[in-house]
């Protein structure tokens, strides 16, 4: 069971980088939160670009392997976040889920480190400002 699901198209960028900055956030404040992530395509790997911008913040993503979503996963979280899904509805079905909020992020793809940068530290702002829902 997990207290937050993040969710987007690959699982190779943005959920990735959401999943471990929650988890270490969490560990750090001492709190009994845990994190998991997923994807509704999952793509062979986390982008370069995105272990590299982690990488940066001291966490490795280098032995990651993205997931495929499952009813099972949804069903045991606790929140559901799906990330830049409203902008690839096709692709990402799961923003059709009850209770799922949404967070419109880019893909970090392709993009230039300093665009991987700017999207790790929105993610970072919006997952502190998770756990503190969650720890309240």
């Amino acid at each position: 069971m997990s207290d937050v699901l993040f969710v987007c198209v690959h699982n190779a960028g943005r959920s990735q980088m959401a999943q471990a900055l929650f988890n270490r956030l969490a560990q750090e404040r001492g709190l009994p939160l845990r994190a998991e992530s997923a994807g509704t395509e999952p793509g062979q790997r986390v982008h370069a670009n995105v272990v590299a911008a982690m990488r940066e913040v001291g966490l490795d993503l280098s032995a990651k392997k993205p997931k495929l979503l499952t009813n099972d996963m949804v069903e045991k979280a606790r929140r559901v976040i799906t990330i830049g899904c409203a902008v690839d509805e096709a692709s990402c079905p799961a923003i059709f889920i009850k209770n799922v909020g949404d967070w419109g992020l880019p893909d970090p793809r392709g993009k230039p480190l300093a665009e991987v940068q700017a999207i790790r530290d929105e993610i970072r702002l919006r997952v502190e400002a998770l756990i503190g829902t969650l720890a309240d």
